[in-house]
């Protein structure tokens, strides 16, 4: 009877213990998940602070390889290897269309990402221009903005034309030259009433839209001009709705478009910026963003897919306030920033709902084709989201339940930009001209030939050697690696060597929000 009592105690207090500690680790999970994940000490928002001589160095590499991929007539050339090209583009129409860049590692000028080239590198300097400035590199970045604006302003001749694009795809792949020596023709491609090209010319009026703010200070008949013009496509794109992938459906196999409405709120979302004209705004949140928007679901920000960016740019004013917002009009802003939340929290990789598609080594990673477009440009919108939380002093962001704060957010797109820079199982810089080791064969066209070389267009012979590129496409942002983090150094490997100009664009806006820290503008007027 003794032992048997003795042993019934026991378990009764084995009870009340267990059940005590079970309460003690409920409060204990409930106090951590009150806490941000993260709890060091805000910095202070202010002037740009001390200067990260990794990125800044990154930064003015990564500038460079807009002077690559100038056409035109070129000023100031600094790169030795590149001369005049495409003098007459644009004069089948009676148009100067020989500015503007290169799309990739070819001789096309695809006014869609070029756009989107714009539009990104105008973004970035409204958010990041004085610090770019510290670092001595604001005048590449407007200067490489200004030869893409001056093109986009003379391809839209009269309110309902666009020209789209300069060159024919299929001739221009079946050739392998540089482009001071070619000789083929290049056809016009244009939009107008009764050929319809709506992302086109809604991703073109919010390059003009984003460049107006920027040139404001610096140029203000330029401005009024490049806004002038951003307004007429707006226009001209909501009215005459249609995709340009249907009515070139030949360009599908290039930059096929899987919508446009995402492009008319990223266009009415800068026009509301640059105008500060509340019927924008009412179009991206009363009018339309229910239907275009998707809130609540995050997606992927790229050269076809705005939504991320517009839901972002959407949340500054949401964070910052607008006095003249109806209440119908907040509600929608609301959306928006509880969207661009969802994008955040899919980033940060200790986040509950953290993606999952990342390599071993933590780069996001989502297609094997141009693997780094994706990663560059998420961080891209981490750095100018944390910079929103910074400067609003907005402690933390909530993830199903944990908390995160602007640092996180940091901690993720500096993880991404060193990866890309050479801390990978590669040992190797993404980024062609940094560090001591980058790809040699770079996939583009004038870096692979040299200069005295005459090809005519049938120089494939530079295609296809194993040789190190005789020019150094200083600047190029190569495609990236696979899912288990290998690079095939081949100029062949088009699908892992070949650079953009638009992956260039998010990667400078990357590099200087990381270059150092300081207060955003809590508006761009």
């Amino acid at each position: 009877m003794g032992v048997a009592k003795y042993t019934k105690g026991c378990c009764g207090w084995l009870i009340v213990l267990i059940v005590a500690a079970l309460v003690v680790t409920a409060a204990v999970v409930a106090i951590k998940k009150r806490k941000p994940h993260h709890a060091e000490v805000l910095p202070v928002p202010g002037p740009p602070g001390a200067i990260n001589q990794k990125y800044a160095d990154a930064l003015g590499i990564a500038l460079q390889f807009f002077q690559v991929q100038k056409s035109g007539k070129l000023v100031n050339n600094k790169i030795s290897w590149r001369g005049d090209s495409a003098l007459d583009d644009g004069r089948e129409a009676g148009l100067d269309l020989s500015k503007g860049m290169y799309d990739a590692g070819d001789h096309m000028k695809f006014g869609f990402p070029m756009a989107y080239t714009a539009t990104v590198l105008s973004w970035s300097i409204l958010e990041y221009g004085d610090q770019m400035s510290a670092v001595k590199q604001l005048n590449p970045a407007l200067d490489a903005l200004k030869w893409i604006t001056d093109y986009l302003i003379n391809a839209h001749p009269s309110d309902n034309v666009l020209y789209i694009q300069v060159g024919d795809p299929e001739i221009d792949h079946k050739c392998w030259e540089r482009p001071e020596t070619m000789a083929e023709k290049r056809p016009l491609t244009k939009i107008d009433q009764k050929t319809h090209g709506t992302e086109v010319a809604a991703e073109t009026a919010a390059a003009l839209a984003a460049a107006s703010l920027v040139f404001k200070s610096i140029n203000t008949t330029y401005s009024d001009l490049l806004l002038h013009h951003a307004q007429q496509l707006f226009t001209f794109a909501d009215t005459y709705r249609g995709s340009y992938s249907v009515s070139y459906p030949q360009l599908q196999n290039y930059y096929n478009s899987t919508g446009y409405v995402d492009e008319l709120l990223w266009a009415a979302s800068w026009l509301y910026h640059a105008t500060g004209d509340q019927t924008y705004l009412s179009y991206v949140t009363v009018e339309n963003g229910k239907a275009f928007a998707d809130w609540g679901r995050p997606t992927w920000f790229s050269w076809d897919d705005k939504r991320a960016g517009t839901q972002v740019l959407l949340s500054r004013i949401n964070i910052f306030g607008s006095k003249q917002s109806s209440n119908a009009e907040n509600v929608g802003l609301q959306m928006y920033r509880k969207t661009a939340e969802a994008v955040m929290c899919g980033l940060l990789p200790d986040s509950p709902t953290a993606t999952s598609s990342r390599t071993e080594s933590g780069l996001l990673w989502i297609d094997e084709w141009n693997a780094l477009q994706h990663p560059v440009a998420a961080s891209f919108l981490a750095v100018v989201y944390s910079d929103y939380m910074l400067t609003s002093q907005t402690p933390e962001v909530h993830c199903n339940g944990d908390s995160y704060t602007p640092i996180d957010l940091r901690k993720f797109a500096m993880s991404q930009a060193d990866y890309i820079l050479g801390d990978n199982p590669m040992k190797l810089s993404y980024l062609v001209g940094y560090g001591s080791s980058y790809p040699q064969q770079v996939h583009h066209r004038g870096a692979s030939i040299p200069t005295e070389a005459n090809t005519g267009c049938k120089g494939f012979q530079w295609l296809t050697s194993t040789e190190p590129n005789p020019n150094v496409a200083t600047g190029a942002l190569v495609g990236g690696p696979f899912k288990n983090d290998s690079y095939i150094d081949l100029r062949n490997n088009s699908m892992q060597a070949e650079p953009s100009t638009y992956n260039s664009a998010v990667l400078v806006g990357l590099l200087s929000g990381l270059v150092t820290t300081s207060s955003v503008a809590q508006s761009f007027t």
